[in-house]
């Protein structure tokens, strides 16, 4: 079999959907690279010589994401919705506010600017063809959207898609560029078949035997892979949000039943603490999924939701660093569940990871009834949810609530001029509050954060809970809320957010560096 190269046997597919019975040897299975925006934007050889090292060995697969420069506000996906905004807003007159001509003109130069890495003269002068051709249809799409009131699905995902298709088609030609035999794919309009209303997991079985299947015909080729994929009703950034490209990739990955799926990013790994916060903060070698997804909700950026959820029942993901690829990075392992509770009667050495979420704003409800009554507390989550604010934790006792919300922007709609409408959390939190109202004395305080302690069976680690918060108390950083329990991985508390440094610092010395 040749190396690098997806053949026949990679994946089998009957009537659509993966044989459940074939088990190929993991030398057999490809892996799944998954590049980021950032790091093709700024790095596009350095990853052409990792697909090329990768190559020599293994078959291999790729995903990319849209193209991002120094910030994704700067990304191209925020420029082309910035171009959708302007060629749809109008004035009292119907007279568009603003031009998108230059926004889609710096788009097409800074793209073909990328062609000059790009040594052969026919790959490049191909490249920027395709480059020139996928821009124009942009400003044909922009051009029907000066002319209506409401964006329609469709036409956005036409014009967002654009991102993946180039940055694919970027590393397609570097790679051919080099000597590999590679192959672009465009999972725009891959979907052919009924997408439920909601998307279940089912869907999400169906579409990855539907990438196997497609990708398994790339014989004799490298596939570069848009992290965009479609049609999904409704438009897929409007349904799945920015994390759809890591979803990609996991299907891709569980599609072709591969080896691995890697993910590079611009860091080695997943440390012990923010290295850029914590100097003392360790790379980790592994992670179990548990402990990745609460890291991921509770402010550390390691692996987006939708990837462990498709990866976590068999594929190992790996989080690696495209400025050093020799570095291992750290791998999530799949757990089976005689795994875990292997995992589980074990008592750890020492928690695995302490992060911070920012941002955080705390309601207090002081009632003058026991709020231990079913329906009291199902009012308390019903007007949290009629006005889009999630609680990250919860804690009560007889007369008291305290909750803990995340602030953002929240999508509300799109205005008959197409712009996407959001609030501040700070409106809708103003109109929960006095709603909140009819049940107690409410206050609100800002300017919180959290701070998780995670690791696998914290929940059994005798003296472990104690050194966590003495650590805080010692060093005069006061806890507003504390939530043990949910959880048997996570220890949080809530602080002041202008301790986060200190805190982080703190706990990490007294647990990581000093803890036996």
């Amino acid at each position: 079999m040749e190396s690098g190269v997806l053949t026949s046997g990679s994946s089998v597919v009957l009537n659509g959907t993966p044989d459940d019975h074939l088990d190929l040897p993991s030398g057999e299975r490809p892996i799944v690279l998954k590049f980021g925006g950032t790091s093709v934007g700024k790095f596009a050889p350095e990853i052409a010589q990792i697909c090329l090292s990768a190559y020599k060995s293994r078959q291999i697969a790729v995903v990319c994401s849209a193209r991002s420069g120094v910030s994704k506000a700067g990304g191209t996906t925020n420029r082309l919705l910035k171009a959708i905004e302007y060629a749809t807003r109008k004035d009292s007159q119907k007279v568009p506010m603003h031009d998108y001509a230059p926004i889609i003109s710096a788009l097409r130069a800074e793209h073909i600017e990328a062609a000059r890495c790009i040594a052969s003269s026919e790959i490049s002068q191909r490249f920027q063809a395709n480059v020139t051709a996928e821009f124009e249809h942009v400003e044909d799409v922009l051009t029907t959207l000066r002319n209506v009131e409401v964006v329609d699905p469709d036409s956005e995902d036409q014009i967002v898609s654009v991102g993946e298709k180039l940055s694919s088609r970027l590393l397609a030609a570097l790679l051919e560029d080099r000597g590999i035999p590679s192959r672009y794919v465009d999972l725009s309009e891959i979907i052919q078949f009924p997408v439920p209303k909601y998307l279940s997991q089912k869907f999400y079985q169906d579409l990855s035997a539907v990438f196997g299947q497609h990708l398994c015909q790339c014989r004799g080729q490298v596939p570069v892979i848009t992290g965009f994929f479609g049609r999904i009703p409704g438009g897929l950034l409007q349904s799945l949000g920015r994390g759809y490209s890591d979803l990609c990739a996991a299907l891709v990955a569980v599609g072709l039943q591969a080896a691995e799926l890697q993910v590079w990013k611009e860091i080695d790994g997943v440390f012990t603490a923010d290295p850029s916060k914590v100097p003392t903060a360790r790379l980790l070698a592994s992670l179990t999924p548990d402990e990745a997804g609460e890291l991921t909700f509770y402010g550390s950026e390691v692996i987006h939701n939708f990837t462990l959820e498709q990866c976590v029942p068999r594929i190992p993901i790996r989080i690696k660093n495209v400025l050093r690829p020799r570095s291992a990075g750290t791998i999530i392992q799949p757990q089976t569940s005689q795994d875990r509770d292997c995992y589980r009667s074990q008592r750890p050495k020492k928690p695995t990871a302490v992060t911070v979420k920012s941002k955080i704003t705390v309601v207090n409800v002081h009632s003058n009834r026991r709020v231990d009554s079913p329906s009291f507390l199902e009012r308390i989550c019903n007007i949290l949810a009629e006005n889009s604010l999630a609680v990250d934790l919860f804690e009560k006792n007889e007369c008291h609530v305290s909750l803990a919300l995340h602030s953002k922007d929240v999508f509300v709609g799109t205005s008959h001029g197409g712009e996407k409408k959001f609030q501040t959390q700070e409106n809708l939190l103003q109109k929960a509050v006095a709603e909140l109202e009819e049940y107690g004395v409410v206050d609100v305080v800002h300017g919180m954060a959290i701070l998780s302690l995670i690791g696998g069976g914290l929940k059994r680690s005798i003296g472990i809970a104690g050194r966590f918060f003495t650590a805080l108390g010692d060093n005069n950083i006061n806890i507003e809320m504390i939530s043990q329990g949910a959880s048997e991985i996570n220890i949080s508390c809530v602080i002041e957010e202008r301790e986060c440094h200190r805190a982080l610092n703190v706990v990490h010395s007294e647990l990581f560096t000093y803890l036996d």
